[in-house]
């Protein structure tokens, strides 16, 4: 979020979005779900840190010489994480939306074993091995998989607008992003304040993971994390739109009382 609520900006990390790519056999025909399962991933080189590069860029660009309010989603909570250890006077607070933040020393994979991340369903979605193609990879144009990619990443969702998102997911999320080991300092990341805002039916990002991670938050901060609980699914943005916009908003105003009290008297 840029220096006015006007101007924030959505970009998407590497990897991601207009950002990410597609494996070849995913777009041949007849489709070869074997050749889709084996195919090196375009975005395997896409690393924690290689995203947070292109994401303090970005917040200098969007800032124009002002912090800014950071929200990251999903894993793009790691890059967010890096991002604020390595340029903290870019960043006014960081706001995690059912986000992985990784602060002590592990990657954000480590958590995929870890107890509190019992009962999530993505890993049960992948057409592919990690190790092998460099890649979470899923396989969006499969119908049988298809209920069960609404169910997890839009449960919440009206059908017509988790079909239009489900068509726009990339199918590739990079594991070097997840593979990267996380290390903050409380005199660096732990100056920026910190809002977590737990998704309470999120199937991603289990509840009891997202209270961990703002545990461990804690643990470096300089503050206690502010946390929000939404109950929303792990797209809050496309299920309660409104609520969520004025959540951040919320934040943005409190970083920036004299322009809200300038709107006000206008």
């Amino acid at each position: 979020m840029s220096s006015s609520l006007s101007m924030s900006e959505v970009e998407p990390v590497r990897g991601h979005g207009l950002k990410g790519r597609s494996p070849q056999a995913r777009l041949r025909q007849p489709f070869d779900p074997a050749a889709c399962a084996t195919e090196p991933s375009p975005v395997a080189g896409v690393t924690a840190s290689s995203a947070a590069e292109t994401l303090i860029g970005q917040l200098r660009r969007i800032g124009n010489g002002r912090p800014c309010v950071l929200v990251a989603h999903s894993v793009a909570g790691v890059v967010a994480t890096v991002a604020a250890e390595q340029a903290p006077d870019l960043i006014s607070e960081v706001v995690y939306l059912s986000a992985f933040a990784p602060v002590s020393g592990s990657p954000a994979a480590h958590y995929i074993t870890e107890p509190e991340n019992a009962g999530e369903m993505l890993t049960g979605l992948l057409v592919a091995d990690p190790a092998q193609d460099g890649a979470f990879r899923q396989d969006t144009g499969d119908d049988e998989r298809y209920p069960s990619l609404q169910e997890v990443f839009y449960g919440d969702v009206d059908d017509a607008t988790a079909a239009a998102a489900i068509s726009l997911l990339t199918p590739d999320g990079p594991t070097g992003m997840a593979g990267e080991p996380v290390t903050v300092t409380p005199q660096r990341y732990g100056t920026i304040p910190h809002t977590y805002l737990v998704c309470l039916q999120d199937k991603v990002v289990p509840v009891a993971l997202q209270r961990r991670f703002t545990a461990e938050i804690d643990a470096v901060s300089a503050r206690p994390t502010t946390v929000v609980e939404l109950d929303a699914s792990h797209s809050p943005f496309l299920s309660r739109p409104d609520e969520l916009a004025e959540v951040i908003a919320s934040v943005y105003r409190a970083q920036r009382p004299e322009e809200h009290q300038a709107q006000v008297a206008r």
